[in-house]
């Protein structure tokens, strides 16, 4: 019976790339010159954690941020933006969590949507991942086209495909 995986993962190390990256060019920018900003990747807890003056400078961090994602081929919707907080001497920090993994309410969302479309497909839920099989590929094929098509922000990817 052909299978495939609804998975949701993100590459780490491009990940810690387009940090570096972000930092880099905060070294070399005129307007962030003798500023105290930063930024930290914490691998353990996906976390990126962004430590600034103002909330200008802020902004200008996330945009950097969310250009160098894109030169890496990461989505930007696999952040998840923390709300800024007032931190030490008057600075502003933001926690943004890298999303892995389709989380319960995401999962019972897609599964919700394949089976109200009558299609001869099951889901399951397993962990973090959805598992679909069907009798026929293209059946598998058009439940790919559905949850394309479904506008969810968080990156899925199709792996597994199977005969």
């Amino acid at each position: 019976m052909p299978t495939f995986d609804i998975v949701s993962k993100t590459d780490i190390a491009e990940v810690n790339n387009a940090v570096q990256g972000v930092l880099r060019e905060l070294q070399t920018r005129f307007d962030f010159k003798g500023s105290k900003s930063t930024m930290e990747l914490k691998e353990k807890e996906n976390e990126i954690h962004i430590h600034t003056e103002d909330s200008t400078k802020l902004a200008q961090l996330t945009e950097m941020l969310k250009g160098y994602f894109v030169r890496r081929k990461l989505d930007p919707g696999c952040l998840d933006w923390g709300k800024e907080e007032n931190a030490a001497g008057g600075t502003l920090r933001q926690t943004v969590k890298v999303k892995q993994g389709i989380d319960q309410t995401l999962a019972k969302q897609i599964n919700k949507a394949i089976k109200d479309s009558k299609m001869k497909v099951q889901a399951s839920i397993q962990g973090d991942e959805l598992r679909v099989q069907g009798k026929k590929i293209d059946d598998l094929q058009a439940c790919i086209a559905l949850v394309k098509g479904l506008k969810i922000e968080q990156p899925l990817q199709y792996i597994n495909f199977r005969d």
